[in-house]
Protein backbone atom coordinates (compact mmCIF):
# COMPACT_ATOMS: atom_id res chain seq x y z
CA UNK A 1 0.00 0.00 0.00
CA UNK A 2 1.34 3.42 -1.01
CA UNK A 3 2.02 6.36 1.75
CA UNK A 4 -0.02 9.10 0.96
CA UNK A 5 2.62 11.52 1.31
CA UNK A 6 4.79 9.80 -1.39
CA UNK A 7 4.55 11.66 -4.97
CA UNK A 8 2.55 9.82 -7.49
CA UNK A 9 4.69 8.71 -10.54
CA UNK A 10 1.89 7.19 -13.37
CA UNK A 11 3.41 4.59 -15.56
CA UNK A 12 1.42 3.28 -18.25
CA UNK A 13 2.80 -0.08 -19.99
CA UNK A 14 1.71 -1.11 -23.03
CA UNK A 15 1.55 -4.67 -23.67
CA UNK A 16 0.65 -5.71 -27.50
CA UNK A 17 -0.29 -9.82 -28.08
CA UNK A 18 2.50 -12.07 -28.47
CA UNK A 19 4.48 -10.17 -25.82
CA UNK A 20 6.98 -11.68 -23.45
CA UNK A 21 5.80 -12.28 -20.11
CA UNK A 22 8.73 -11.43 -18.23
CA UNK A 23 8.88 -8.22 -20.53
CA UNK A 24 5.00 -7.17 -18.94
CA UNK A 25 5.64 -8.55 -15.70
CA UNK A 26 9.04 -7.79 -14.89
CA UNK A 27 8.40 -4.08 -14.73
CA UNK A 28 5.62 -4.41 -13.19
CA UNK A 29 7.06 -5.87 -10.11
CA UNK A 30 10.10 -3.66 -9.75
CA UNK A 31 8.10 -0.53 -9.56
CA UNK A 32 5.75 -2.60 -7.12
CA UNK A 33 8.95 -3.05 -4.80
CA UNK A 34 9.40 0.37 -4.48
CA UNK A 35 6.37 0.48 -2.12
CA UNK A 36 8.08 -1.54 0.36
CA UNK A 37 11.09 0.28 0.25
CA UNK A 38 11.17 2.28 3.90
CA UNK A 39 11.19 6.76 3.26
CA UNK A 40 11.39 5.81 -0.87
CA UNK A 41 9.90 9.48 -2.55
CA UNK A 42 7.35 8.13 -4.80
CA UNK A 43 4.44 5.52 -5.44
CA UNK A 44 4.50 4.49 -9.45
CA UNK A 45 1.09 3.48 -9.71
CA UNK A 46 0.96 0.92 -12.97
CA UNK A 47 -1.19 0.83 -15.41
CA UNK A 48 -1.00 -2.25 -17.76
CA UNK A 49 -2.43 -1.35 -21.09
CA UNK A 50 -3.75 -3.69 -24.12
CA UNK A 51 -3.91 -3.25 -27.94
CA UNK A 52 -6.92 -5.32 -28.61
CA UNK A 53 -9.79 -6.36 -26.90
CA UNK A 54 -9.88 -9.44 -24.19
CA UNK A 55 -6.37 -10.82 -22.35
CA UNK A 56 -3.10 -9.93 -23.66
CA UNK A 57 -1.66 -13.63 -25.08
CA UNK A 58 2.06 -13.40 -24.30
CA UNK A 59 4.28 -15.63 -26.14
CA UNK A 60 4.56 -18.28 -23.55
CA UNK A 61 0.92 -18.94 -23.97
CA UNK A 62 0.06 -17.15 -20.42
CA UNK A 63 -3.03 -14.92 -20.84
CA UNK A 64 -2.95 -11.11 -18.52
CA UNK A 65 -5.44 -9.19 -18.36
CA UNK A 66 -4.76 -5.57 -18.84
CA UNK A 67 -6.24 -2.81 -16.81
CA UNK A 68 -7.62 -1.22 -19.75
CA UNK A 69 -7.01 -0.64 -23.64
CA UNK A 70 -5.19 2.38 -24.87
CA UNK A 71 -7.83 3.86 -26.15
CA UNK A 72 -9.38 3.99 -23.01
CA UNK A 73 -6.38 5.61 -21.50
CA UNK A 74 -7.67 9.18 -21.23
CA UNK A 75 -5.09 10.00 -18.05
CA UNK A 76 -1.30 11.58 -18.59
CA UNK A 77 1.50 9.69 -17.84
CA UNK A 78 4.43 10.22 -16.62
CA UNK A 79 6.60 7.44 -18.25
CA UNK A 80 5.60 5.36 -20.69
CA UNK A 81 6.74 1.57 -21.60
CA UNK A 82 6.00 -0.22 -25.01
CA UNK A 83 6.60 -3.79 -24.74
CA UNK A 84 8.18 -5.76 -27.96
CA UNK A 85 6.08 -8.79 -29.75
CA UNK A 86 6.93 -10.90 -32.44
CA UNK A 87 3.51 -9.39 -33.93
CA UNK A 88 5.46 -6.47 -34.88
CA UNK A 89 7.31 -5.88 -38.31
CA UNK A 90 8.76 -2.68 -38.33
CA UNK A 91 6.24 -1.06 -36.80
CA UNK A 92 3.24 -1.81 -39.75
CA UNK A 93 1.32 -4.26 -37.34
CA UNK A 94 0.15 -1.67 -34.79
CA UNK A 95 -1.08 1.73 -36.36
CA UNK A 96 -3.12 2.35 -33.50
CA UNK A 97 -0.96 2.12 -31.13
CA UNK A 98 1.29 4.23 -32.76
CA UNK A 99 -1.55 7.08 -33.20
CA UNK A 100 -1.99 7.34 -29.68
CA UNK A 101 1.66 7.21 -28.86
CA UNK A 102 2.03 10.24 -31.17
CA UNK A 103 -1.29 11.91 -29.56
CA UNK A 104 0.57 10.89 -25.86
CA UNK A 105 4.53 12.20 -26.57
CA UNK A 106 3.88 15.83 -26.00
CA UNK A 107 2.57 15.14 -22.22
CA UNK A 108 4.75 12.60 -21.55
CA UNK A 109 7.73 12.56 -19.16
CA UNK A 110 9.49 9.05 -20.78
CA UNK A 111 8.83 7.24 -23.42
CA UNK A 112 10.65 3.65 -23.40
CA UNK A 113 10.58 0.55 -25.90
CA UNK A 114 11.60 -3.15 -24.70
CA UNK A 115 13.26 -5.33 -27.27
CA UNK A 116 11.74 -4.73 -30.69
CA UNK A 117 9.19 -2.00 -29.14
CA UNK A 118 11.56 0.37 -30.61
CA UNK A 119 9.96 -0.20 -33.39
CA UNK A 120 6.93 1.38 -32.51
CA UNK A 121 8.68 4.55 -31.20
CA UNK A 122 10.46 4.59 -34.89
CA UNK A 123 7.58 4.37 -36.74
CA UNK A 124 6.50 7.45 -34.68
CA UNK A 125 9.39 9.32 -35.47
CA UNK A 126 10.48 9.14 -31.76
CA UNK A 127 13.74 7.54 -32.19
CA UNK A 128 14.57 9.85 -35.77
CA UNK A 129 18.27 11.09 -34.87
CA UNK A 130 18.71 9.22 -31.30
CA UNK A 131 20.68 6.53 -30.04
CA UNK A 132 18.66 3.16 -29.52
CA UNK A 133 18.78 -0.36 -29.51
CA UNK A 134 16.94 -3.21 -29.38
CA UNK A 135 17.86 -7.29 -29.34
CA UNK A 136 20.02 -9.21 -31.60
CA UNK A 137 18.34 -9.51 -35.08
CA UNK A 138 16.11 -6.87 -34.04
CA UNK A 139 18.86 -4.37 -33.90
CA UNK A 140 19.94 -5.12 -37.04
CA UNK A 141 16.33 -4.76 -38.62
CA UNK A 142 15.57 -1.56 -36.68
CA UNK A 143 19.00 -0.41 -38.32
CA UNK A 144 17.87 -1.07 -42.15
CA UNK A 145 14.67 0.15 -41.75
CA UNK A 146 15.04 3.07 -40.05
CA UNK A 147 18.56 4.61 -41.38
CA UNK A 148 17.66 8.07 -39.20
CA UNK A 149 18.10 6.02 -35.62
CA UNK A 150 21.79 5.15 -34.17
CA UNK A 151 21.48 1.82 -33.22
CA UNK A 152 23.47 0.47 -30.85
CA UNK A 153 23.00 -3.65 -30.72
CA UNK A 154 25.16 -4.24 -27.73
CA UNK A 155 23.94 -1.81 -25.59
CA UNK A 156 21.22 -3.09 -22.35
CA UNK A 157 19.84 0.04 -22.39
CA UNK A 158 20.20 3.51 -24.20
CA UNK A 159 18.71 6.76 -23.25
CA UNK A 160 18.85 9.42 -25.51
CA UNK A 161 17.27 12.66 -23.47
CA UNK A 162 13.71 11.49 -22.55
CA UNK A 163 13.71 8.18 -24.76
CA UNK A 164 14.86 4.73 -23.65
CA UNK A 165 15.15 1.64 -25.02
CA UNK A 166 15.91 -1.58 -23.45
CA UNK A 167 17.63 -4.93 -25.48
CA UNK A 168 15.00 -7.13 -24.35
CA UNK A 169 14.10 -10.67 -21.73
CA UNK A 170 15.72 -9.07 -18.21
CA UNK A 171 16.34 -5.93 -20.32
CA UNK A 172 13.03 -4.57 -18.95
CA UNK A 173 14.02 -4.66 -15.60
CA UNK A 174 17.45 -2.99 -15.75
CA UNK A 175 15.19 -0.38 -17.59
CA UNK A 176 12.64 0.14 -14.22
CA UNK A 177 15.98 0.13 -11.95
CA UNK A 178 17.07 3.03 -14.28
CA UNK A 179 13.88 5.03 -14.03
CA UNK A 180 13.81 4.26 -10.10
CA UNK A 181 17.55 5.73 -9.62
CA UNK A 182 16.12 8.36 -11.74
CA UNK A 183 13.01 9.40 -9.64
CA UNK A 184 14.79 7.81 -5.69
CA UNK A 185 17.92 7.50 -5.57
CA UNK A 186 20.63 4.75 -6.24
CA UNK A 187 20.10 3.81 -2.61
CA UNK A 188 16.51 3.12 -3.45
CA UNK A 189 16.94 1.06 -6.97
CA UNK A 190 20.00 -0.92 -5.48
CA UNK A 191 17.62 -1.81 -2.43
CA UNK A 192 15.01 -2.76 -4.82
CA UNK A 193 17.04 -4.89 -6.71
CA UNK A 194 18.20 -6.42 -3.95
CA UNK A 195 14.50 -7.34 -2.48
CA UNK A 196 13.88 -8.65 -5.81
CA UNK A 197 16.97 -10.39 -6.11
CA UNK A 198 18.54 -9.51 -9.68
CA UNK A 199 21.73 -8.02 -9.96
CA UNK A 200 22.55 -4.63 -9.13
CA UNK A 201 21.35 -1.41 -11.36
CA UNK A 202 23.69 -1.70 -14.29
CA UNK A 203 24.32 1.56 -16.31
CA UNK A 204 23.04 3.23 -18.92
CA UNK A 205 25.17 2.06 -22.23
CA UNK A 206 26.76 -1.13 -20.51
CA UNK A 207 27.03 -4.04 -23.11
CA UNK A 208 24.23 -6.88 -22.93
CA UNK A 209 27.29 -9.14 -22.30
CA UNK A 210 27.73 -7.87 -18.92
CA UNK A 211 31.52 -8.83 -16.51
CA UNK A 212 29.75 -11.80 -14.34
CA UNK A 213 29.76 -15.18 -15.65
CA UNK A 214 26.92 -17.60 -15.19
CA UNK A 215 25.21 -20.42 -16.59
CA UNK A 216 27.45 -19.32 -19.52
CA UNK A 217 30.56 -19.81 -17.97
CA UNK A 218 29.97 -23.29 -16.56
CA UNK A 219 29.54 -24.26 -19.80
CA UNK A 220 32.76 -23.02 -20.46
CA UNK A 221 34.94 -23.38 -17.64
CA UNK A 222 38.19 -22.46 -19.20
CA UNK A 223 37.07 -18.71 -20.30
CA UNK A 224 35.37 -18.60 -17.26
CA UNK A 225 38.81 -19.40 -14.90
CA UNK A 226 39.64 -16.65 -17.06
CA UNK A 227 36.94 -14.47 -16.51
CA UNK A 228 36.85 -14.79 -12.54
CA UNK A 229 41.15 -13.86 -12.94
CA UNK A 230 40.35 -10.64 -14.62
CA UNK A 231 37.72 -9.49 -12.45
CA UNK A 232 39.88 -10.46 -9.33
CA UNK A 233 42.77 -9.02 -10.81
CA UNK A 234 41.98 -5.52 -12.52
CA UNK A 235 45.45 -4.24 -11.69
CA UNK A 236 47.22 -6.42 -12.85
CA UNK A 237 48.51 -7.00 -16.56
CA UNK A 238 45.23 -7.63 -18.51
CA UNK A 239 47.00 -7.58 -22.31
CA UNK A 240 45.41 -10.62 -24.72
CA UNK A 241 49.10 -11.82 -24.04
CA UNK A 242 48.89 -12.43 -20.60
CA UNK A 243 45.51 -13.83 -20.53
CA UNK A 244 45.97 -16.25 -23.31
CA UNK A 245 49.38 -17.54 -21.66
CA UNK A 246 47.48 -18.06 -18.60
CA UNK A 247 44.75 -19.18 -20.48
CA UNK A 248 47.20 -21.80 -22.23
CA UNK A 249 46.32 -21.07 -26.01
CA UNK A 250 47.14 -19.26 -28.67
CA UNK A 251 45.51 -15.53 -28.68
CA UNK A 252 44.09 -16.08 -31.81
CA UNK A 253 42.06 -18.92 -29.98
CA UNK A 254 41.07 -16.90 -26.93
CA UNK A 255 39.82 -14.09 -28.66
CA UNK A 256 37.41 -17.10 -30.85
CA UNK A 257 36.36 -17.93 -27.77
CA UNK A 258 35.62 -14.66 -26.18
CA UNK A 259 33.50 -13.80 -29.13
CA UNK A 260 31.58 -17.25 -29.76
CA UNK A 261 30.86 -17.03 -25.66
CA UNK A 262 30.17 -13.42 -25.00
CA UNK A 263 30.29 -11.55 -28.68
CA UNK A 264 32.75 -9.58 -27.64
CA UNK A 265 36.48 -9.00 -27.02
CA UNK A 266 39.05 -9.93 -24.48
CA UNK A 267 40.21 -5.97 -24.07
CA UNK A 268 36.34 -4.79 -23.97
CA UNK A 269 35.63 -7.47 -21.51
CA UNK A 270 38.47 -6.62 -19.29
CA UNK A 271 37.42 -2.59 -19.70
CA UNK A 272 33.97 -3.26 -18.84
CA UNK A 273 35.30 -4.85 -15.60
CA UNK A 274 37.08 -2.37 -14.79
CA UNK A 275 34.93 0.34 -15.14
CA UNK A 276 32.31 -1.90 -13.29
CA UNK A 277 34.82 -2.24 -10.45
CA UNK A 278 35.20 1.55 -10.38
CA UNK A 279 31.37 2.41 -10.54
CA UNK A 280 31.33 0.75 -7.70
CA UNK A 281 33.65 2.32 -5.63
CA UNK A 282 32.62 5.90 -6.86
CA UNK A 283 29.08 5.05 -5.82
CA UNK A 284 29.71 3.24 -2.34
CA UNK A 285 33.47 4.88 -1.08
CA UNK A 286 34.94 8.06 -0.54
CA UNK A 287 38.32 7.12 -2.28
CA UNK A 288 39.86 9.77 -4.94
CA UNK A 289 39.58 9.04 -7.88
CA UNK A 290 42.83 8.82 -8.79
CA UNK A 291 43.32 5.73 -6.20
CA UNK A 292 40.31 4.11 -7.57
CA UNK A 293 42.12 4.50 -11.38
CA UNK A 294 45.30 2.88 -10.02
CA UNK A 295 43.40 0.25 -7.91
CA UNK A 296 40.69 -1.23 -10.77
CA UNK A 297 43.76 -1.43 -13.43
CA UNK A 298 43.39 1.98 -15.50
CA UNK A 299 46.70 3.41 -14.58
CA UNK A 300 45.67 7.08 -14.76
CA UNK A 301 42.68 8.99 -14.09
CA UNK A 302 42.64 10.17 -18.00
CA UNK A 303 42.63 6.59 -18.78
CA UNK A 304 39.92 6.06 -16.32
CA UNK A 305 38.31 9.19 -17.54
CA UNK A 306 38.21 8.26 -21.45
CA UNK A 307 36.77 4.86 -20.31
CA UNK A 308 33.54 6.06 -18.50
CA UNK A 309 32.80 8.78 -21.43
CA UNK A 310 32.56 5.79 -23.35
CA UNK A 311 30.42 3.36 -21.66
CA UNK A 312 28.70 5.69 -19.57
CA UNK A 313 28.84 9.48 -21.21
CA UNK A 314 30.08 11.08 -17.98
CA UNK A 315 33.07 11.71 -16.25
CA UNK A 316 34.43 9.73 -13.09
CA UNK A 317 33.60 13.06 -10.77
CA UNK A 318 30.61 13.75 -12.48
CA UNK A 319 29.32 10.19 -11.66
CA UNK A 320 29.96 10.20 -8.51
CA UNK A 321 27.68 13.76 -7.49
CA UNK A 322 25.21 12.17 -9.04
CA UNK A 323 25.18 8.93 -7.51
CA UNK A 324 26.03 9.97 -3.98
CA UNK A 325 24.02 13.16 -4.42
CA UNK A 326 20.72 11.47 -5.69
CA UNK A 327 20.88 9.06 -3.08
CA UNK A 328 21.52 11.73 -0.53
CA UNK A 329 18.47 13.48 -1.79
CA UNK A 330 16.57 10.09 -1.28
CA UNK A 331 17.25 9.81 1.71
CA UNK A 332 18.18 6.65 1.02
CA UNK A 333 21.16 4.68 2.32
CA UNK A 334 23.97 3.48 0.40
CA UNK A 335 25.08 0.30 -0.69
CA UNK A 336 27.42 -1.51 1.43
CA UNK A 337 28.95 -3.92 -0.52
CA UNK A 338 32.60 -3.79 -1.39
CA UNK A 339 32.58 -5.72 -4.68
CA UNK A 340 30.77 -4.98 -7.66
CA UNK A 341 27.51 -7.65 -8.94
CA UNK A 342 28.09 -8.36 -12.11
CA UNK A 343 26.10 -10.40 -14.57
CA UNK A 344 26.92 -12.13 -18.10
CA UNK A 345 23.86 -12.13 -20.44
Amino acid sequence: MSDPERRVINVGIVAPGGSPALDIVGPVDTFAQVDRIPDAPVHYAVSLLGTAPGPILASSGLRILPDRLIGEAREIFDTLLVVGSPAIEGGTQEPALRAWLLEKAPTTRRIASICNGAFILAEAGLLEGRRATAQGRDADALAARYPGVRVEPDRIFVRDEHIYSASGVTAGIDLALALIEQDCGSGVSRAVARARVVPLPRPVGQSQFGVHPRVLLAEQSQLGEIADFVRTNLSADLSLANLARRAAMSERSLMRLFREAMHTTPARYVEAARVEAARNCLETGTTGIQQVAHQCGFGSTDTLRRAFLRHLGTSPGDYRQRSQGTARTAGAQSDPAGAPILQIR
